[in-house]
């Protein structure tokens, strides 16, 4: 990782920002050297820390990734990332893009060979129908924190009432990704859960 990025994490870490955590990042990294993808969509850009990550580690594989559409709603995050988009020099290759990301997604066209979700949990399960439409065979989904920081995996009961239609839309969510015959996911127990699909049609 570049000396820009480290910065950026201990910034975000300190302010209170929810950037990717460091082990779901190594097996992000992973994936992309495994997968090795040109065109990525990354749903909920923050302060742009994990979209820079990604571009950074595209330059390890060839062609390597070629543009990251990025999506972000709100506006005073809207506004540091393109600034550290801009201040790293990533923006030739991250397309920052201001909006609700499930209506920027319908105007969106694919395919994109990698889908990172990681925005507002309660719309995981719009998101995934979407990303059906701009994704293709062989491309693939990550979602993260899909634990809820371990919740999701306790009973219902257990979750103050305030928090549970936004569980039980990741419940939702868990059952459309790993049902979906087009679909082969795996849940992976690493930071605050990921699921990794890959599409097989």
């Amino acid at each position: 990782m570049n000396g820009g990025l480290e910065r950026l994490r201990e910034k975000a870490e300190k302010n209170g920002v929810p950037v990717i955590r460091l082990e779901a990042e190594s097996f992000l990294q992973t994936v992309l050297m495994m997968t090795k993808p040109e065109r990525v969509l990354e749903l909920g850009t923050a302060v742009g820390y994990s979209a820079m990550f990604m571009a950074d580690a595209g330059r390890g594989y060839e062609p390597g990734i070629i543009s990251i559409d990025t999506i972000e709603d709100w506006n005073p995050r809207i506004t540091e990332a393109a600034s550290n988009i801009k201040n790293e020099g990533y923006e030739d290759k991250i397309n920052l893009i201001e909006g609700d990301a499930l209506e920027v997604m319908k105007t969106l066209a694919g395919p994109y060979d990698l889908v990172f979700i990681d925005a507002a949990k309660g719309q995981y399960p719009d998101y995934f129908d979407e990303t059906m439409r701009l994704t293709e065979k062989g491309s693939v989904i990550l979602a993260d924190n899909i634990f809820m920081d371990g919740e999701i995996l306790e009973s219902k009961y257990s979750v103050k009432r305030r928090d549970r239609t936004i569980h039980k839309r990741i419940r939702e969510f868990l059952d459309k990704v790993t049902g979906d015959e087009r679909l082969q996911t795996t849940i992976i127990p690493i930071g605050d859960g990921m699921t990794l699909s890959v599409r097989l049609k």
